[in-house]
This record gives C-alpha cells, structure tokens and sequence, in this order.
C-alpha cells in the first residue's frame, strides 16, 4: 500500500474547486522528487483514493497511475502542451490516426470524430490517451463540474483507474498487474516501460 498523504481521505466533494487540490500539500512534496507537475500528482492521487473507496480489493496505486501518464503524454505536456492549474491540457492531445500503419492498430472512426476529430480512423486522446469507444464507457467525472473530459487530467486518471481495475484486479499481484497494463496497450516494451517508471516513481518518492 501506499502511504498517501498524512492518512488523508478522500474529501468531501466540495462545492467550488477541484476535489485533488485537497492533495497540495502531498503533491508539492512528491513533485520535488520525481518531476511530476503537483496538478498531475493531485489527479494520480486523487484517482488512487477514489478507487480505495470503490474498489478496495485493486489497491491501485498512484505510482501505475503516473508512470502510464509519463509514457502516454509526458503527463499531458507532450508536444508542446501545457498542463493547466485546473488539470485540463492547454489543448487537446490527439494520437495519430489507428489507421493500421507504422504498427498502430487500425480502429475504424467510433465516435462520428466527436472526441478525437477524426470521422474516418479512431485516435487515442487526452493525457492518458484513450480511445474514444472506450472513453464512452468508462470516462470519468473526478473534478465534479458535470463533464467527463477525456482531456482533463483528474477525469482521465480517474478513467484510467477505474479501467485497470476492472474485472476484480488486485494490482498488488504481479499477474493482475502485467494483465491490466497489457489490456490498456498490448505491447510487451510499452508494459516494461510502464513497470519501469512505476518503481522509479515509488523510489523517489519513498512510497
């Protein structure tokens, strides 16, 4: 398990302001060992506490959470992006097109190019790039402003939580692990890289 900040719970969800600033403190301290921008810590944490409440047998901790971020999207700063302090991206994060080449899958368009721009192939979106298909069914609200955002961060670690845990996962045993990061990228190398910086993140942040 990973001691999150000081024993704190998840928040009650206020009324103004995101639920993960609540995490500031945590974060900030966190951030100055593992360069990891506070407003992604906070959704990385937040996401693990949500889930240790709705899915107490996951144990997911922050540390998969941030290391498939820094693979997926620098934690939405690829490209020139910035990550703004209310966790949306300063624009959107669109992969290239699934369109089969180059060793991409091909997903035909599932979404009429409403999330992804794209009305002929699918594109993985947002800082933790999903695909649109599989946003519609797991996106997640985790700021409370009534909008699943797959470009905001809070929503989109929440989502990506909530996707790794399914089908009963504990992430604390190693087959459950390797699975729910292949069910996110069927690559072997994109899973060592993930398993990588998940245990670098925990090291530098002592967790």
């Amino acid at each position: 398990g990973t001691p999150l900040p000081g024993g704190v719970t998840a928040a009650p969800a206020l009324p103004t302001g995101r639920p993960a600033d609540a995490l500031a403190g945590w974060a900030q301290r966190v951030s100055g060992t593992t360069d990891i921008s506070t407003v992604a810590l906070q959704a990385y944490g937040y996401a693990e506490l949500v889930l240790a409440q709705t899915h107490r047998s996951c144990q997911l901790s922050w540390t998969t959470l941030a290391a498939i971020g820094y693979v997926e999207s620098r934690h939405g700063t690829t490209g020139g992006v910035t990550l703004l302090p209310n966790g949306l991206t300063s624009r959107e994060i669109r992969g290239d097109a699934l369109d089969g080449q180059g060793g991409r899958s091909r997903i035909l368009d599932t979404d009429q190019g409403q999330l992804d721009g794209d009305r002929t192939f699918d594109r993985a979106i947002g800082p933790m790039q999903f695909i649109p298909g599989t946003w519609q069914e797991i996106g997640a609200d985790a700021d409370n402003d009534g909008v699943k955002n797959p470009h905001d961060i809070d929503d989109a670690a929440l989502a990506a939580g909530e996707y790794l845990c399914k089908g009963g996962r504990n992430m604390t045993i190693p087959g459950d692990w390797w699975g729910a990061i292949l069910s996110y990228n069927d690559v072997r190398r994109y899973a060592q890289e993930v398993f990588t910086k998940a245990d670098e993140y925990g090291r530098r942040s002592g967790t």
